[in-house]
C-alpha cells in the first residue's frame, strides 16, 4: 500500500499529510501548474521535513524539462524521485538511475507508451502513475481516470491510480482496480495547492482501510 499526496505548496499542510498517514509527497515545479512552487521553496518545504524526521518520500513532479536539469533539481531539492508528467519517452528517464517514474494519462497520446519500457526505467515502486487525460492539462484536473483500462494495467505492474480520487470514491476505486498506490491532489483540497486537513485525513483513512482487503 502506499498513499501519495500531491500538489504541496506549505509545511503545514505537507506535515497534516504526514500525520495522516501518507508515504508519499508530491511537490510540483512545473511553472504551468496552479500548484507550483520555485526550486527553494520546494528546498524549504523538504529541508523541514527532514528537519522533523518525516518518514516519506518526496516526489518531485516535472513536466517536460531535460532530465539532467531535473537530475539537478532533485539533488538541489533534496527530493528523492522524479515524476515525469508530460510528453517524456521512457529513455529519457534512464540516466535518471530508478529515481524517476512516468505519468500515463488515460486518453491521451501516453496510451500508445511501451508499458514495459516504462516499467523498465523504473526498476522500483511505481512502475508508473495512471492519471486522467484533459487536453492541454498536465494533471491535477480532478477528472477521474478510466478504471477498468487501470484495472488490466493493475494487474500487470505496481501503478499509483490518480485522477479524480476523492475521500468518497477512493475505497471504491482500490476496490475496482486494485493499484500498488493511489495518488490524489484537487480531491482534498479547499483551493489549488491547499490542502483541507480533514479531507486529507478522511482520503487516506479510507485508503488505507480499503488496501486492507488484499495484497497488490
Amino acid at each position: 500500500m502506499a498513499i501519495k499526496i500531491c500538489g504541496l505548496t506549505s509545511l503545514a499542510d505537507a506535515l497534516a499529510a504526514v500525520e495522516a498517514g501518507a508515504d508519499y509527497l508530491g511537490f510540483n515545479l512545473y511553472p504551468g501548474s496552479p500548484r507550483c512552487l520555485a526550486a527553494e521553496a520546494c528546498a524549504r518545504l523538504v529541508g523541514g521535513l527532514a528537519r522533523r524526521g518525516a518518514a516519506v518520500k518526496t516526489v518531485g513532479v516535472f513536466v517536460n524539462k531535460p532530465p539532467a536539469e531535473v537530475a539537478a533539481l532533485l539533488d538541489a531539492c533534496g527530493l528523492d524521485l522524479a515524476q515525469f508528467h508530460g510528453d517524456e519517452r521512457p529513455e529519457q528517464m534512464s540516466g535518471l538511475r530508478g529515481r524517476a517514474f512516468k505519468a500515463v494519462r488515460d486518453g491521451g497520446p501516453d496510451l500508445a507508451e511501451d508499458f514495459d519500457a516504462l516499467a523498465n526505467c523504473s526498476p522500483g515502486r511505481p512502475a508508473f502513475l495512471f492519471d486522467a487525460y484533459a487536453p492541454g492539462a498536465f494533471g491535477g484536473t480532478g477528472r477521474t481516470a478510466n478504471w477498468d483500462r487501470a484495472r488490466g494495467l493493475a494487474a500487470r505492474y505496481p501503478i499509483f491510480l490518480a485522477g479524480g480520487l476523492t475521500p468518497l470514491n477512493v475505497a471504491a476505486a482500490i476496490a475496482a482496480v486494485r493499484p500498488w498506490g493511489v495518488d490524489v491532489a484537487s480531491g482534498v483540497e479547499i483551493a489549488p495547492g491547499q490542502k483541507d486537513h480533514a479531507r486529507l485525513r478522511a482520503f487516506v483513512a479510507a485508503a488505507a482501510s480499503a488496501f486492507e482487503g488484499f495484497h497488490p
